[in-house]
């Protein structure tokens, strides 16, 4: 009866150590897979703010480079928690940008935490110091960075390429051939 009790007692403490390691490594994958800030901010911005924004060009609103040296954060998360509300309140910044843009009113987003406006700053000011906008294609030098173009010492290519074509040639040629061969079967039965 002893030695059941030590072998319960064994498989108990074996599943609390499995237990403990499934949640230390579940825990890990979390920390490791959060997303930095700046990407979060770079989501939020992508769904909310690109419609009207850029970071170095002005659209339908301001460029927003440099937002964060020009407002304070608390002005930046309360305008665009409700950019109305900042401008009736007779604030002479956010005057003067309403009238600048034609009195296009900012849609308002309360729903966006002050962490996540936090987030979308440091994505602007990361966008801003890796020199904006980049090109809407892959260079082929830095998506392929060991492609050469084709040039002419490339001779096994070459050689390849006329080899192919003299194949297909020949091949073309028999297939004419063979069809006027039958042909002349078939006329002479």
């Amino acid at each position: 009866m002893g030695r059941r009790k030590n072998t319960f007692a064994q498989k108990h403490q074996s599943m609390k150590t499995k237990i403990f390691s499934l949640i230390t490594a579940f825990s890990f994958t979390l920390s490791v897979t959060a997303a930095p800030p700046a990407e979060e901010g770079k989501s939020i911005f992508a769904a909310r703010c690109a419609a009207c924004h850029n970071v170095n060009k002005v659209l339908v609103g301001p460029a927003l480079a440099g937002v964060d040296t020009r407002h304070s954060i608390e002005w930046i998360v309360n305008f665009v928690h409700s950019s109305q509300t900042v401008i009736k309140s007779g604030d002479t910044s956010a005057v003067a940008l309403f009238n600048k843009f034609n009195h296009v009113q900012m849609p308002n987003h309360p729903d966006l935490s002050e962490g996540q406006i936090k987030n979308v700053v440091e994505y602007i000011k990361s966008e801003a110091k890796a020199g904006g906008e980049k090109a809407p294609f892959a260079k082929p030098y830095s998506a392929r960075p060991n492609y050469t173009p084709l040039s002419s010492a490339n001779y096994g290519f070459f050689l390849s390429y006329f080899a192919l074509v003299g194949l297909l040639i020949c091949v073309l040629l028999f297939a004419v051939q063979l069809k006027q061969y039958e042909r002349q079967v078939a006329g002479e039965e």
